[in-house]
């Protein structure tokens, strides 16, 4: 990440009072603990964005039927998955919650009615990624779950409901990752920098200029954009979070790319910035 960048951007918070949104490429869960590119990345965006009053996750790994919000006043840390170190599955990141972001959020959305959950918690999607931006776990985080049965369009247009958290102080954050297909990642090739298949790059380019270009209806129509496409996004529940960021795109945002790099042969990392 360009720090210089990053500080020119979120200066203009001064004068919108208008909080950045992020889409950050989370990846492995071992991200959570280590000391790497991604999790220094993370540690200099919470350094430099605006405080914000509370952080809202639009986690990959919370898909639901119908839409769910997290309201209860201390979600737990969920360690959903396995075969990791056990110092992965001691982590606990004791954050507040907050009902009234919660209850904010049910009334701005309209176009379906949001449940107040008070059982899920936060999942690797959210905690690996927010405990290294706010180590103090001083930001109430919520989650905002995914209705896998809707299609692409529908959580982008969701996504614009939420317009007026960033007025509020609140930092929306889209986690999953642009190019994600666990079934062809080359093992034998995770320690090689940003090594990637052709057709990884390709998508990742393309999502990045149409992205740039404010050319939305290409990234929701995804499935016409080729072979590559379909390699890149063979389940959208990695993808999905990236639309919750570009619904709340305006012409007026400025946009960087930060850690843009490939992992695995079928994975990238790459994560978006948006500030006016």
């Amino acid at each position: 990440m360009n720090l210089q960048t990053l500080k020119k951007l979120t200066d203009t918070y001064k004068q919108t009072h208008e909080m950045p949104v992020l889409f950050i490429g989370h990846g492995s869960p071992m991200n959570g603990i280590e000391d790497n590119t991604y999790s220094r990345s993370w540690q200099e965006l919470g350094n430099e964005l605006p405080q914000p009053v509370a952080v809202l996750v639009i986690s990959a790994h919370w898909l639901t039927r119908g839409t769910h919000v997290t309201a209860m006043a201390h979600p737990k840390t969920i360690h959903d998955f396995r075969g990791f170190p056990h110092e992965l599955f001691e982590v606990n990141y004791p954050v507040p919650g907050s009902l009234p972001i919660a209850l904010e959020t049910q009334q701005l959305i309209t176009s379906t009615n949001v449940g107040l959950d008070h059982d899920w918690g936060l999942d690797h999607g959210s905690w690996t990624v927010v405990r290294h931006m706010y180590p103090e776990a001083n930001i109430p985080v919520l989650q905002l779950s995914i209705d896998y049965n809707k299609p692409a369009a529908y959580h982008y247009e969701l996504a614009k409901e939420l317009a007026a958290l960033r007025k509020k102080g609140v930092l929306i954050l889209g986690s999953g990752n642009m190019v994600h297909n666990l079934r062809m990642i080359a093992w034998d090739h995770m320690d090689k920098p940003e090594y990637g298949y052709d057709w990884a790059l390709t998508m990742n380019e393309a999502f990045k200029k149409n992205i740039l270009e404010h050319t939305h209806q290409n990234l929701i129509q995804y499935e016409r954009l080729g072979s590559a496409a379909s390699l890149a996004i063979p389940t959208p529940d990695h993808y999905y979070p990236l639309l919750y960021t570009l619904g709340l795109q305006s012409e007026q945002d400025q946009v960087l790319f930060f850690n843009d790099k490939a992992v695995g042969g079928s994975l990238t990392m790459t994560s978006v910035l948006l500030s006016r």
